[in-house]
């Protein structure tokens, strides 16, 4: 602990950290879980509500900024980091958390988190994370459909440092929640990429389900990121260029959960910059095929080989 709502790690990249899908954001998510439990002084790990039920840290809004040296498909074996988090008060039921993914050799102090770096002047080799969770739990103990926000009782956030208005990503999630993109327009200076493409993804229990029976933070960026493919594949783009994929920034919002057995429609619409045309967008929204019900919304920007960065449908 590096003050009462901050943690620092010197971390050696594990072959379970790093990888061209999501185990980096699963490994940022249990960092986030271990940052609330210590500045929190809650057990995280086993929370119940007033009435005995588990409540669980649910993931609200995921938020990535890449940088030059540390983004999220960059990472290998034996990478040496220095991981900086902060933990911030978000009202009585969720929290804000903030992580720093800073190369090892870079020497910046083991200080507490400056909430205007992230978001104003961030490090241009350092990745940045951005975490919303919310405590909800099952509203019936056979369902992940219906989920009530509920924190335990032994929640202690009121020590916590606030997080600035100007920087709450409340209004942005709740847009995005509301129209099912995190984007009302065009992003400036980009044009559509041919049109939207539209696939189907069955949960995969084996794979997409933690150990509480809910539908893993984790794997919705797997499940968008298999949608993409599926994008990337019907341009005649190779399996070698998708891992290859530097994302710049990546946003996803939670809006619900799923039970065994359930189909998703995922909603992949691209832009493209005419300036730069390595600079792409994806804009994906999934669905339960069967209800329309949103679940959840991606943005990925990705900076990549113009070589086949293309824009044609």
């Amino acid at each position: 602990m590096v003050d009462d709502s901050s943690l620092s790690r010197h971390v050696v990249v594990a072959p379970g950290m790093c990888s061209g899908g999501s185990l980096i954001f699963g490994q940022i998510g249990d960092w986030t879980w271990e940052s609330v439990a210590a500045a929190c002084h809650t057990n995280v790990h086993a929370a119940r509500t007033s009435e005995g039920q588990p409540a669980y840290l649910s993931f609200y809004y995921f938020h990535v900024r890449g940088g030059q040296v540390v983004h999220p498909h960059g990472l290998t074996f034996g990478d040496e980091l220095q991981v900086t988090s902060r933990v911030f008060q978000f009202g009585g039921q969720s929290v804000i958390t903030l992580h720093r993914l800073a190369p090892a050799g870079l020497g910046l102090a083991d200080a507490p988190l400056d909430p205007a770096e992230l978001y104003e002047r961030p490090h241009p080799d350092c990745l940045y994370a951005e975490n919303f969770n919310r405590w909800i739990a099952r509203s019936r103990p056979s369902s992940n459909r219906q989920l009530s926000e509920v924190a335990p009782p032994d929640f202690s956030y009121s020590g916590l440092p606030r997080l600035p208005n100007s920087y709450s990503p409340r209004t942005l999630v709740g847009r995005a929640r509301e129209t099912g993109s995190f984007y009302s327009a065009a992003p400036p200076g980009l044009v559509a990429a041919g049109p939207a493409h539209t696939s189907e993804y069955e949960l995969d229990v084996a794979r997409d389900l933690n150990g509480a029976g809910l539908v893993y933070f984790a794997s919705y960026f797997s499940i968008f990121d298999t949608a993409l493919l599926r994008v990337w594949r019907s341009l005649g783009r190779g399996d070698e260029h998708f891992l290859r994929r530097k994302v710049v920034d990546q946003k996803v919002g939670y809006f619900g959960n799923a039970d065994p057995g359930a189909v998703f429609t995922i909603t992949v619409h691209r832009w493209h910059s005419v300036a730069q045309p390595r600079i792409e967008i994806a804009d994906m929204a999934m669905r339960d095929s069967g209800t329309g019900r949103l679940l959840a919304v991606a943005g990925i920007e990705i900076d990549g080989d113009a070589s086949y960065m293309d824009a044609s449908p």
